[in-house]
């Protein structure tokens, strides 16, 4: 279904795109600030702490781990404190890759730390380890506070294990998640007191109280001070909500200048409303629209996870955002083609992004990957969509293949899965292709795009399974 027909894009606020360079400046730094923290512990004669003997030397590497463990907890705070020019280069699934990443070393080095700084006193003490722990814990300055710090951090990195993460509501994860600022500030006592790399000189003190104001800088400002801002300056409440297909709905908003949000589509945010209680939990969903000035809308289907409540939102709701985050956008595209491949709910940003990007009739396609057609959402706006501005569209129905790892339905089981991309998406080497839907079924679309050849710059994708 193709027309000549060219429809004038909604316009919002421009926002700028981000120096590609900034990526790069961002890793150097956090890289930098682990061999700052080498530096000063070899100022503090940490090397030859190593010579003194076994438990001068367990001493002396305990301390290494718990500065470079502080260190990068501190790196793990700034990289998911929403800072927009970080959060913009990576995108929020490539951060939470990174911030996952840097969490768990942090912790591993964090449980060394205490291992060998308990060995190496037990050595000197001529004790035993479970008195020398009790010694530790009672008599020296902030360690009680350390413990329950270490406490928090446990159950945080616990949770964050993929088994556990899996069984967990992500309400209940997000809130575990929360006590690790807890654990953050905890240990800050412990440190100054008894931390003498902490505050051996000048420029050690410089460094540590520059990082920890920093970090809480940045979760001050981007995490609670700028959601709160454009949550009063904007007033958005809810003004319709339409079912769209089994246990999929449609929650329209409108508010104050919504022009101004520098948001684009793909984007999403994190969204609270104001209907009793649980309203405290956000849950992050996409535009499912392009953004008009005057108007907003998400489209999320029932998972159970605090979606089952839009269905139930009254007209006059208030709603409190953060964001907008994400990076599924166009504005890294390279080719002039488009093609918006999208499983299930994830046409919601896909949607938006068809509806808003520039492209001339004939240049862009979808492919929409469905059971069957009553779960296809949208199906009216977007069959609308392809007669205006020229879009092919390709339904791709059935249940999901069996015994083999594809992105096609079992009816299509006779196609290669790059062969269909091939088939589906014409002249895909001159074609941004975009992806959205459960993680293994992106997994099996980028492994058939890039199996047919398409650059890895030309495919975009964005996953909110954190």
């Amino acid at each position: 279904m193709t027309t000549s027909v060219r429809t004038a894009r909604p316009q919002g606020l421009r926002v700028a795109p981000v120096p590609l360079w900034w990526r790069d400046a961002v890793g150097i730094a956090c890289w930098a600030t682990a061999l700052v923290v080498a530096a000063l512990w070899l100022s503090g004669r940490g090397l030859q702490g190593l010579t003194t003997g076994t438990a001068g030397a367990l001493t002396s590497v305990g301390r290494l781990t718990g500065l470079v463990a502080a260190d990068l907890l501190l790196v793990q705070v700034f990289l998911m404190a929403r800072v927009p020019l970080i959060e913009r280069s990576y995108g929020q699934d490539e951060l939470a890759r990174r911030h996952r990443l840097v969490g768990f070393w942090s912790f591993n080095l964090l449980m060394a730390h205490v291992v060998l700084i308990t060995l190496g006193y037990t050595l000197a003490d001529h004790s035993d380890v479970f008195h020398e722990t009790w010694t530790l814990v009672t008599s020296y300055g902030g360690m009680l506070l350390a413990l329950l710090s270490t406490l928090c951090l446990v159950a945080v990195t616990v949770t964050s294990i993929r088994v556990a993460r899996r069984k967990l509501r992500y309400e209940s994860w997000h809130l575990l998640h929360l006590y690790a600022y807890l654990g953050v500030g905890l240990s800050v006592p412990h440190e100054i007191w008894t931390g003498a790399d902490f505050t051996s000189s000048p420029l050690a003190r410089l460094y540590w109280w520059s990082s920890y104001v920093v970090a809480a800088g940045a979760v001050l400002v981007w995490r609670v001070g700028l959601p709160v801002w454009r949550t009063l300056r904007h007033g958005i409440t809810v003004t319709s909500v339409t079912r769209e297909s089994r246990g999929v709905v449609t929650v329209r908003m409108g508010g104050r200048g919504l022009n101004r949000l520098p948001v684009k589509s793909g984007q999403f945010f994190i969204w609270r409303f104001l209907d009793g209680p649980g309203w405290s939990r956000g849950n992050p969903y996409s535009l499912s629209a392009a953004p008009r000035h005057d108007s907003v809308q998400i489209t999320a289907k029932d998972l159970g996870d605090g979606s089952g409540r839009l269905g139930s939102l009254q007209p006059g709701t208030r709603v409190l955002i953060e964001g907008p985050y994400g990076r599924l956008t166009g504005e890294h595209r390279v080719g002039d083609r488009v093609a918006m491949i999208a499983c299930g709910i994830g046409i919601t940003p896909l949607r938006a992004l068809l509806e808003d990007l520039p492209y001339a009739p004939g240049d862009a396609t979808l492919v929409y990957r469905a059971h069957a057609e009553p779960d296809l959402v949208f199906r009216a706006e977007l069959e609308a969509l392809a007669t205006r501005r020229g879009v092919t569209v390709h339904y791709l129905l059935g249940p999901r293949m069996h015994g083999r790892a594809s992105w096609l339905p079992e009816s299509a089981r006779r196609w290669r899965d790059a062969y269909a991309v091939e088939r589906l998406v014409p002249d895909l080497l001159r074609t941004d292709v975009f992806v959205c839907g459960p993680d293994p079924w992106m997994d099996a679309v980028a492994a058939a795009c890039t199996a047919a050849g398409l650059p890895p710059e030309q495919l975009h994708q964005e996953r909110f399974t954190w």
